[in-house]
């Protein structure tokens, strides 16, 4: 493809050469320098331009058709627009590099990536956004390694945009703080729904009438232990696998959504189960159930992974990935995160 403007332009002069002075074939060269601005720098598009001009006029010449040098002039002119096109297309270009290292230094800052193995625990990770060359979209993700347990948070803010993304920038500070200190994955809910609520409140003062919330699961799994606990914030329910079956962690009495402490009155009750070697956890946003296919029918999420969560997390997640495009006929227009946690021992 780098090569197509001088490949054209060669091609342009053996049809000029070969063909009848009839039918003139010079007046289509211009398309090469124009193709050139598309693909080039400027300094080569230039000279591309030039070596153009140059034969067209050495043509006119040897040919006495002077008439071909409207032509020359022509290349010419085209030539100079399409020097300054390149040089716009670079500096969009430039412009869109620095947008795409300020978009990953905040996916680093925002989703910190999580390790492989974390004491007993081997993890991996999946995060897409529906929107293209997107980095960061609504959906979040944490982990933090404390001395006694491994808390983890997985969540999706209802909203689109930068206050969507401030949302989730709220629940992941206040999770990373609260995770190291609280007693309880509900201490750490109330901390959420604290800073959310308070956010809220501050956003609305200032005039910002967005209304956003934030289901949410939390898992606390300790390092010593064969069991864990869940708290679902409104959110989907994890799966557990185990020796070839998948259980559905629904609890019977799950908590509302974060920020939505004005209008409900909170209450986090845990869930507890016994989670040991070998067993492995699926925690997911609702982008993977809800993704739809050509008759509109949900991603089968509890079938599909009857057959997968034996599996080493990464490998599990790979295969979702690949299960989702699949499904969805590569159109996934949802953000989607999840994290696979398989105990070793």
């Amino acid at each position: 493809m780098l090569l197509s403007p001088a490949l054209l332009t060669a091609l342009l002069a053996l049809l000029a050469v070969l063909t009848p002075p009839e039918v003139p074939m010079t007046r289509l060269l211009p398309a090469a320098p124009a193709l050139a601005a598309a693909l080039w720098p400027v300094g080569p598009t230039l000279v591309l331009g030039l070596a153009c001009t140059l034969g067209v006029s050495v043509y006119a010449v040897l040919s006495s058709d002077h008439s071909i040098l409207f032509t020359a002039a022509a290349i010419g002119l085209v030539t100079v627009a399409a020097a300054y096109a390149s040089h716009l297309r670079l500096q969009r270009e430039d412009t869109i590099t620095e947008v795409r290292t300020v978009a990953d230094a905040t996916q680093k800052v925002l989703l910190r990536p999580i390790p492989r193995r974390v004491g007993p625990l081997e993890i991996g990770s999946l995060y897409l956004t529906a929107t293209p060359h997107a980095r960061v979209g609504g959906d979040f993700y944490a982990l933090a390694d404390t001395p006694d347990v491994i808390r983890l948070i997985i969540g999706d803010v209802r909203g689109k945009g930068l206050p969507a993304l401030a949302m989730a920038s709220a629940v992941l500070g206040s999770f990373r703080e609260a995770a190291y200190a609280a007693t309880g994955l509900a201490q750490i809910a109330d901390c959420l729904e604290t800073t959310l609520c308070r956010d809220a409140a501050a956003a609305l003062a200032q005039g910002d009438a967005a209304e956003l919330f934030a289901t949410a699961v939390l898992a606390e799994i300790p390092r010593d232990a064969a069991h864990a606990t869940i708290l679902s914030c409104g959110h989907p329910p994890p799966l557990l696998g185990r020796r070839g079956s998948v259980h559905v962690l629904d609890t019977d009495d799950p908590g509302p959504p974060l920020n939505l402490g004005g209008l409900l009155t909170p209450a986090f009750h845990p869930h507890r189960f016994a989670f040991g070697a070998g067993d492995q956890l699926l925690l997911y946003t609702d982008g993977v159930t809800e993704t739809r296919d050509a008759d509109g029918t949900f991603f089968p999420l509890a079938t599909w992974a009857r057959d997968q969560l034996d599996k080493p997390p990464r490998q599990v997640l790979k295969g979702l990935h690949h299960a989702l495009l699949e499904h969805s006929g590569d159109n996934l227009n949802d953000d989607i995160a999840a994290i696979a946690i398989r105990k070793t021992a």
